[in-house]
């Protein structure tokens, strides 16, 4: 910037024969270079800059602009739209408190060199007469475009800071639930690794018991060999894949899993119930247990209840194709303003938590999380205001993304539900 400056006061008066303070604006430029030159030298290569040193070294480029614009005709010149610039960086990149200042900083500025300014002429003229009328609008546009300008620029750093707490937050929590996932894995390479040694210290107790006669030792071999066998059977358990041994806990019916999501909240005073309901004579599909799913759907439900005057409905519908599931309660429903932006970071349908039953005040990564978990199982999420009164949510799936395969041996949970039943807890 300093090299554009020098060019354009050197241009000014050789090429287009304008009157300035030659000798005082080079000397402006030169105390800018100098300073630049310092900080270079005196900072650490790898050292980062702190806010404190960015706000100086924004408000020097402030000062030196102004002290600049002063000697080239004060805020008739067009170049004083510079002003802009810094406190519009520090909007951006630098805590509110140091951007306020800068902001009134380059504000006074602008304000000073509407007052007083150098007279500049052209040719061998006198110097043009500016309009009062010119310099107050050109004084109001600058001032308008800083407030502008850097408040644009400071929401679109908030909104980038959020966004990016929100991803790390979702990302905390699918990192969880992978842990979890990769604990079976864990656990069939233990009992790989364990298997030898346990089989030799059950050949080794055999042997034991077999060659010491009668007596408390004798007990004790045989009582080892019999837990070097329980340990063998827990490690086979181990081994096996989950969806070929704990075929009661990887699968559940519709009727079960909106059953478990609702539980936490059948206590409450709110009446919560739960509906599966499909074509004429269809048997419910058995989906396959997906933690985010259950996680994400019991905190539709609990928002559900924090709102609802008396009720809630959770409503599975399935068909040849699909799944859904629709979490409704008659409560005061979205509020129209963040309908369209709800499932973002930080919208939130509680302002102020005046409509809710318990007054909390949620910044909206709830249902941000929520929303992400479904769509990670291929789940189409929609919000909406049902015609009735009251908020709606719904998830969708394709019926293959959420269908558990066929269980081994012909076993299906649903043989223990005679039909699909409504379940109501109040």
């Amino acid at each position: 910037m300093l090299a554009c400056e020098f060019a354009l006061v050197v241009g000014a008066v050789f090429l287009e024969r304008v009157r300035l303070p030659l000798t005082a604006c080079l000397t402006v430029i030169v105390v800018g270079a100098a300073y630049n030159l310092f900080l270079v030298v005196a900072r650490p290569a790898r050292a980062p800059p702190r806010d404190q040193d960015l706000a100086w070294q924004l408000g020097f480029n402030i000062l030196q602009l102004s002290a600049l614009i002063f000697l080239t005709g004060g805020v008739a010149n067009p170049f004083v739209l510079l002003l802009i610039t810094p406190v519009t960086l520090a909007a951006a990149t630098l805590r509110g408190r140091y951007a306020v200042g800068l902001g009134v900083l380059a504000s006074t500025a602008v304000v000073v060199v509407t007052f007083w300014w150098t007279p500049i002429g052209w040719g061998g003229g006198e110097p043009p007469l500016v309009p009062p009328a010119y310099r107050w609008l050109m004084c109001a546009a600058t001032l308008i475009g800083i407030g502008v300008t850097a408040g644009y620029a400071w929401r679109a750093a908030a909104e980038a800071t959020r966004m990016e707490l929100a991803l790390n937050v979702t990302q905390t929590v699918l990192a969880r639930e992978q842990r979890l996932s990769a604990l079976g894995g864990l656990a069939a390479a233990a009992a790989h690794e364990l298997g030898t040694p346990l089989a030799t210290i059950s050949v080794v107790a055999k042997e034991l018991a077999n060659q010491i006669p009668d007596g408390p030792f004798r007990e004790d071999a045989e009582l080892l060999v019999s837990q070097a066998e329980r340990c063998r059977e827990i490690l086979k358990r181990l081994t096996q894949a989950p969806d070929t041994d704990d075929v009661v806990h990887s699968r559940m019916t519709l009727l079960q899993f909106v059953n478990e999501v609702i539980e936490p909240h059948i206590h409450t005073e709110v009446r919560v119930e739960a509906l599966v309901a499909g074509p004429p004579g269809a048997r419910p599909p058995e989906i396959r247990r997906m933690p985010e799913v259950l996680h994400a759907m019991t905190s539709f439900v609990e928002n559900a209840v924090d709102f609802a005057r008396s009720e809630v409905l959770v409503r599975v519908r399935f068909d040849d194709e699909t799944v859904a599931v629709e979490v409704r309660d008659d409560g005061p429903g979205f509020s129209s303003d963040i309908l369209a932006k709800l499932g973002q970071p930080y919208v939130t349908s509680r302002p102020g938590g005046e409509s809710s039953r318990t007054g909390h005040v949620g910044m909206g990564l709830g249902f941000f999380i929520a929303k992400t978990l479904l769509e990670r199982t291929g789940a189409v999420v929609d919000f909406s205001n049902a015609r009735g009164g009251g908020a709606s949510i719904s998830a969708r799936w394709r019926r293959e993304a959420i269908e558990a395969a066929p269980a081994p041996g012909g076993f299906e949970l649903g043989a223990f539900d005679p039909v699909a039943q409504p379940w109501t807890g109040s």
